[in-house]
């Protein structure tokens, strides 16, 4: 019994470590850390796999939960952190930066930023509306 509580108050402590790393990095990123549905939209643009909640979210930045490797993977590319960092304190914080991506101009770079601010729905239909209007240019009308 010792052991198990001995292990589980590791875990407790790893827990809440996790989650002041994270909660600082976000933060460091200009990311408001108490709008959990905005963090878990920001994550979700940047993850392909099954989408996060803001419960989930919410458990990571409360020190109830750790992230699986996966998604921590993911946590630490978006925020330019090693996954070791981030999960365990080891390796220091400054192992990448994340890409920048590339923009001919401003408002290139504006378009980009509100493009990403939408739903997924959304930015499915405006690519959808780009192709159509490519498909336009290319026949001439």
């Amino acid at each position: 019994m010792v052991v198990s509580n001995a292990m589980e108050i590791l875990s407790d402590n790893e827990r809440a470590a996790f989650s002041e790393r994270l909660a600082a990095t976000l933060k460091q990123a200009g990311v408001d850390t108490s709008n959990v549905t905005q963090v878990a939209r920001e994550f979700n643009r940047r993850y392909h796999g099954k989408a996060v909640s803001m419960y989930g979210v919410r458990k990571w930045l409360m020190g109830e939960a750790i992230p699986s490797q996966n998604k921590l993977r993911a946590l630490a590319a978006w925020l330019g952190v090693s996954s070791e960092w981030l999960r365990f304190g080891e390796g220091g914080n400054e192992a990448h930066q994340p890409a920048a991506p590339f923009y001919d101009n401003l408002c290139d770079r504006e378009l980009c930023r509100d493009f990403n601010l939408l739903s997924r729905g959304h930015q499915e239909a405006v690519r959808k509306m780009v192709k159509m209007l490519l498909k336009m240019d290319k026949s001439g009308t």
